[in-house]
């Protein structure tokens, strides 16, 4: 017997189809986003970019192993005095250590990120007259581009030592033949014997004076 029933027929897909995509319009689009992006996350960068560079500067000064990511406590102290965030009134080389040890917990340095909460803690008693943010911002600016100060070039210093060493009237036997009067090195008659072939006896005053007198009576 046949199957009196019928199948119930499939709704029609009512959807419209999508128009095929423009390829160009696409790219254009993405570009768009990709560079909205770009640029946003730059901006943000570069508000802390001149506050890391100085932070990398002084982690690596004087450690040629440094990365630049951490920060030992030596170098720490320096940049607070290079950068004037110790002022001798408010903040002194105590509160700096006292700050790190703090901040640093059982590690033996500190984070770019630990570096900023530092300066946080720092700013605080260094500008006193204004509010956090200010303080903050204050404190920024006192260590932003900043680079360590080199110091300690050695100097020529007048040594009563080295005088008595580099005058050359002091000097005695082979020493004192290398010099003329006026302190003025012979080069090879003062290093070497050479043979005096002018006929005349050595120390003799007046040698060369007989040619003078001949050709001037001529």
């Amino acid at each position: 017997m046949a199957d009196s029933k019928t199948k119930p027929a499939k709704p029609a897909n009512k959807t419209p189809p999508k128009s095929p995509a423009d390829p160009a319009k696409e790219r254009a689009a993405k570009r768009l986003s990709y560079e909205s992006n770009s640029s946003h996350e730059g901006a943000s960068a570069s508000e802390m970019s001149a506050l890391e560079e100085a932070f990398k500067r002084f982690a690596i000064h004087g450690d040629t192993r440094a990365t630049g990511k951490e920060m030992h406590g030596k170098n720490w102290s320096k940049l607070c005095k290079d950068c004037h965030v110790i002022d001798s009134k408010n903040v002194t080389i105590t509160d700096v250590d006292i700050v790190f040890s703090k901040i640093k917990g059982k590690s033996r340095t500190i984070t770019f990120d630990q570096f900023k909460e530092a300066l946080q803690e720092l700013s605080k008693k260094r500008f006193k007259d204004k509010n956090d943010e200010e303080t903050v911002e204050e404190m920024h600016k006192l260590v932003e581009g900043k680079a360590p100060v080199i110091s300690g070039v050695t100097k020529a210093i007048s040594s009563p030592t080295v005088s008595r060493l580099t005058d050359t009237s002091r000097f005695t036997g082979s020493h004192k033949e290398r010099f003329d009067l006026t302190g003025k090195g012979k080069g090879k008659a003062g290093r070497e014997d050479l043979v005096d072939t002018s006929g005349y006896v050595p120390g003799y005053k007046h040698a060369g004076t007989y040619d003078q007198k001949v050709h001037g009576s001529k």
